[in-house]
């Protein structure tokens, strides 16, 4: 993309903002513009007039037999005439050509999209419409808004429009479709970004139900969608890959789902190959579905070669298959050919480094495929720097790029395949796929949808708008793009049914667990760059984020504590009203996104964190309050709940995500509580040495100390301070510039290449043991299975042998990593950025309590410059994160932590998950659509010549308002109906898991106030079933829940899901336990 069509997109917009009277020149330039498009363009932009489509066709979409000039792509003929269309779209805006100009935009869109350049296009498309809302938006732009926040980490805004949109039967705007289908085709594109958005969230089952819904509609139409039918199947394929296999269980038992058609579906990883090659076939004739799907196709062979049922027999057979998968993706360009496309770069550079991986399992020479991995590492490196480079730079960037991903191929002695059809991206065996017969009608694509109706609708109802700059009230069902793309942050909430009302006023109350006692103290300061200082010493758990404490057994409770799940009908109460901002205009929302982070981009594509940008919302002054979390220091609690007040002036989106610039204000506990007296701040926290060479500026720092921090799975340690270890051999690393401090006796340490395993068990027996277990054959994890993972010499606990490999990529269960990989001496710590790395990509599910890796390379781009109390934030990018155009954020300590503090982070997180799941399904079966989710989080253990030498968790980036609903201990803000949610959720947990844990510290994303969604990040869980750690209380954090933050009253939400009160159970140990 070159600067030229960056320059004419700003004239463009520089037209729609200012307004101009019409005048015969500016007619005549319009005339002369559309004079001059080509007879193609002209028959595309008439039908685009007449709305003969909701979305604009491929040649070959739609047809059963396609001939040779049905096998171009409408990209070709956009990116040929793309600088004429943008001059003509100008002429349009200035003569006042209002139809014409977003008939020219609906054209344009689907290229500028692939190109990065949505942003602009869709301000454009909204300034028009504003001053013409009687013009007609076609569908297809409604929905790239939808994309576009969904890209950029705002989940709320996109959830709304396409609810909005499945709800009222594709509805918007002045659009008048031309049949039924036609609404179904709407319909099946909005629930298939649907279940993108639940793949992004972490949600396989519910992602996949989305998903085959879509595969339903579109293969529903009078001419089935092709492409819509290629890009599920793909997306499934994806979803399934990441999903467990009880989820795949549970997902072929849902009715109206056949995955005969996937083959005989008998293996989850198997299904999802096959999903992948037909989504290949039926977009063989578009190179990027092609390599993107092929890709995945090659991403699922590969896992299954490493899983439990695959012979090793077998596994060589599938290696191979991977690896021809791959070929093909990186046949789809050649080096002279322009890529443009954010996704088809990293698309390209993973199918690069997935083969390169498999070629390492197949046995390739080493230098090959050392070199060919260390090639992606440059491109990895070039595609961050792509995704923030100005557009004048980015063709040659995109070249130096693909000039490595060539490199690849000649290394890997890549081959072209027989290809007898010209117009087509694969090879002749690939066509020759068995074709299954389906029996899909719209009827039955509507009979699927009426199981979410219930959801889409109410989600609607929480968020009602109207068409900006209509004068009188617009009928909902037909909504524009100005009213679907209104902000859907908590901001000037209204609750009638609390007792307590926000207000801009300084006199309001301050929330807390007794809101009647809660004392005003001084408001907090924002620094002068619109960054919110905390006054108090604890903010939100991204900034004070405490040491990971339970461990989640994969067993969910005993069946006896879900009696009550089987509640039935109860009245669903009154919920409060919102009033919400609108972000459309000069002076709308987006302007706080774009300073969340000061001098920082996102590493993705520019349209992440700039959809919208230039919408500004003014200064909007929010009154929110700060809980803080507290933390033990050794075996005591250190409660600081001190309180202010003050009204918040919200310039960054994630000025709430560190708690050093909290957006809420502190809250204060009550003295005279007898949880607080009971419960004291004792002892200090314990001393460790630091072991580090001098003048080393390592990026990797790993310390040696005889006591650990305090951890989640020992008991507190004595209060006497550690005494330092003797230093041994200090070694540099010129590429990483990492320092390794180890102990003497560690300094003959094997060492390792990069791209060899090697042959020797990295478990040396210290002493036998005569009463070893036995192997337990039926296990899911590996090592259990096989028992390949047994005592290991501490010099090489953290060098992965390929024995490692296989056990981390086939699956281990929580308890035999912890045994691998825990060590209360080594510390790490990532100390430089700007590094390519390889790494295991980590997932932990804990419905079968198993963690499963894959092999991926990742970037650490630049801290975001948002620091907590304990944990700090960076920009990553990795080749196997769940969405390619989304941003990710990595967490890692502030100061050396032990492996085991990242991975428990990451399996409190997704319990949190589980349970939240659980109390979803039974607000759903009571007709309550509010909905809460934990978004995912996953770890990256990064590798130096297979040597753990970082490990960060990773997660989703968002954009919104955070804010904090509860504490760890007895705070709450009694202001959001979310936090009545939440606490009915604390009440849910403590009994779906047999009263032995309470998922509390509730923060993240809320959405009319509670209403709608409410994301959710960073708990910390109370366990009786494990040892008590710093932010684990066990049975004193389960009183703090029940007799405190919940209190003996149950809330509307308790009541409703008919939950038996709270009351513990007579064996529960007494306070001064």
């Amino acid at each position: 993309m070159d600067s030229q069509v960056g320059q004419l997109l700003e004239e463009c917009l520089t037209a729609a903002a200012t307004v101009e009277k019409d005048s015969e020149e500016k007619r005549r330039n319009y005339c002369a513009c559309r004079d001059s498009l080509c007879a193609e363009l002209e028959c595309l932009l008439q039908e685009a007039l007449e709305m003969k489509w909701p979305f604009v066709p491929e040649k070959w979409q739609y047809k059963q037999s396609v001939s040779a000039k049905d096998k171009t792509n409408l990209s070709d003929l956009i990116s040929q005439n793309l600088h004429l269309l943008l001059i003509f779209l100008k002429a349009c805006i200035q003569a006042e050509e209002v139809q014409t100009a977003l008939a020219v935009a609906f054209l344009v869109d689907r290229f500028l999209y692939w190109a990065d350049e949505s942003s602009r296009l869709l301000k454009i498309v909204k300034l028009l419409h504003r001053r013409h809302h009687g013009a007609s938006v076609a569908p297809q732009l409604v929905i790239r808004q939808a994309r576009v926040y969904l890209n950029s980490g705002k989940l709320q805004r996109a959830e709304f429009i396409l609810c909005h949109l499945i709800s009222n039967n594709g509805a918007t705007g002045c659009w008048v479709y031309r049949s039924e289908s036609d609404r179904a085709l709407v319909q099946s594109v909005c629930v298939q970004i649907r279940g993108m958005v639940l793949q992004k969230l972490g949600l396989w089952l519910e992602a996949a139900e989305l998903i085959w819904a879509s595969v339903i509609g579109f293969y529903s139409l009078p001419q089935p969608d092709k492409k819509g039918i290629g890009t599920s199947l793909g997306i499934l394929a994806n979803v399934m890959v990441s999903m467990n296999d009880r989820d795949f269980q549970a997902f072929k038992s849902v009715p109206d789902i056949d995955l005969s058609l996937l083959g005989d579906g008998g293996h989850r990883l198997l299904s999802a190959a096959e999903a992948a090659k037909l989504a290949v076939v039926y977009s063989q004739y578009a190179s990027l579905y092609v390599l993107t799907n092929v890709t995945s196709q090659g991403t699922c062979l590969l896992s299954y070669s490493f899983s439990l049922d695959c012979s090793p027999e077998q596994r060589h057979s599938y290696l191979l298959q991977a690896r021809e998968a791959f070929e093909i993706g990186l046949l789809t360009k050649s080096k002279e050919e322009v890529v443009s496309s954010v996704q088809e770069l990293h698309t390209f550079i993973k199918a690069a480094y997935s083969l390169a991986v498999t070629h390492q399992w197949l046995g390739t020479g080493v230098d090959a495929v050392e070199q060919a991995k260390e090639a992606c590492h440059k491109a990895l490196a070039l595609f961050y720097a792509y995704c923030n480079a100005q557009a004048a730079d980015r063709d040659g960037i995109c070249a130096e790029i693909m000039e490595l991903v060539t490199q690849v191929k000649h290394l890997l002695q890549v081959k072209p395949f027989v290809n007898s059809d010209k117009g087509s991206f694969i090879p002749d065996f690939y066509r020759k796929i068995k074709d299954t017969s389906v029996d899909f009608t719209l009827q039955s694509f509507f009979k699927v949808m009426l199981r979410f109706q219930k959801y889409h609708a109410s989600l609607c109802e929480a968020r009602k708008t109207k068409c900006h700059g209509a004068t009188d009230d617009t009928d909902g069902v037909r909504s524009c793009i100005t009213a679907l793309g209104t902000t859907v942050s908590t901001l000037n909430t209204e609750c009638t049914t609390e007792a307590c009302e926000v207000s801009e006023e300084l006199g309001e109350k301050c929330l807390s667990h007794d809101p009647k006692t809660s004392p005003i103290r001084s408001p907090q300061m924002s620094d002068p760059h619109g960054a919110l200082v905390s006054t108090g010493s604890l903010g939100s758990s991204w900034q004070n984020v405490s040491f990971n404490c339970s461990v989640s057994p994969r067993s969910s409770g005993s069946s006896s504590s879900l009696a009550f799940l089987r509640a039935r009908n109860a009245n669903r109460k009154e919920v409060c009203p919102t009033t919400e901002t609108e972000e459309e205009g000069s002076n709308g929302n987006n302007a706080r996104d774009s300073e969340a982070l000061p001098g920082v981009s996102s590493p993705t594509a520019s349209a992440a964190l700039s959809s919208g940008s230039g919408q500004n919302s003014g200064n909007l002054k929010v009154t929110q309050a700060d809980i803080s979390t507290a933390c033990t220091e050794e075996d005591g609690v250190t409660l600081d709940l001190s309180a202010s007040l003050s009204e918040l002036q919200l310039s960054s989106s994630l000025s709430g995500s560190f708690g050093s610039h909290s957006s809420w204000e502190r809250i204060s506990a009550d003295m005279s509580s007898p949880t607080y007296r009971r419960n004291p701040s004792i002892s200090k926290q314990a001393a460790f040495q630091r072991s580090k060479s001098s003048g080393s500026s390592g990026s990797f720092h790993l310390l040696e100390t005889l006591e650990s921090d305090t951890s989640d799975l020992t008991s507190p340690p004595n209060l006497t301070a550690a005494q330092p270890q003797p230093l041994g051999v200090c070694n540099d690393d010129p590429v990483l510039n990492c320092a390794v401090t180890t102990p003497a006796n560690n300094q003959d340490r094997p060492q390792l290449k990069e791209n060899t395993f090697s042959t020797e068990n990295s478990f040396e027996f210290l002493e036998e043991c005569p009463s070893e277990a036995p192997a337990i054959i039926n296990s899911p994890c590996y090592s259990c299975r096989n028992r390949s993972w047994k005592e290991f010499a501490p010099e090489t606990q953290y060098f992965l042998t390929k024995q490692d490999y296989f056990n981390l990529l086939s699956g281990v269960c929580h308890e035999c990593l912890m045994r691998r990989l825990r060590s209360d001496q080594t510390k790490f710590q990532l100390k430089t950025h700007g590094v390519t790395l390889n790494a295991l990509h980590l997932k932990f599910s804990k419905a079968t309590g198993l963690w499963t890796a894959r092999e991926t390379c990742v970037y650490i781009g630049q801290p975001m410059e948002k620091k907590g109390k304990q944990r700090t934030a960076i920009w990553v990018q990795f080749l196997h994160q769940e969405e390619r155009l989304s941003s990710y954020v990595g967490k890692d300590y502030l100061n050396p932590k032990q492996l085991h503090f990242h991975l428990k982070d990451v399996e409190r997180q997704m319990t949190a998950q589980f349970y939240i799941t659980e109390f979803n399904k039974s607000l759903y079966d009571k007709d309550v659509m509010a909905q809460m989710f934990f978004i995912p989080s996953e770890a990256l253990l990064l590798l130096k010549d297979n040597q753990i030498v970082a490990c960060l968790t990773v997660e989703p980036f968002m954009l919104g308002d955070f804010v904090k609903l509860t504490n760890n201990t007895v705070g709450k803000a009694t202001r959001f109906k979310a936090t009545e949610y939440g606490l009915a959720f604390g009440h849910f947990t403590y009994l779906f898991s047999n009263r032995q844990e309470i998922v509390v510290d509730l923060q993240g994303w809320v959405t009319a106030n509670g209403k709608g969604l409410t994301y959710l990040t960073d708990p910390q869980i109370h366990s009786t079933k494990t040892s008590k750690g710093p932010s684990n209380f066990a049975d004193r954090g389960i009183r703090y829940f029940l007799e405190d933050q919940h209190g003996p009253q149950c809330t509307n939400i308790c009541q409703l899901l008919q939950l038996p009160p709270v009351a513990r159970e007579p064996q529960t140990l007494p306070y001064n336990s």
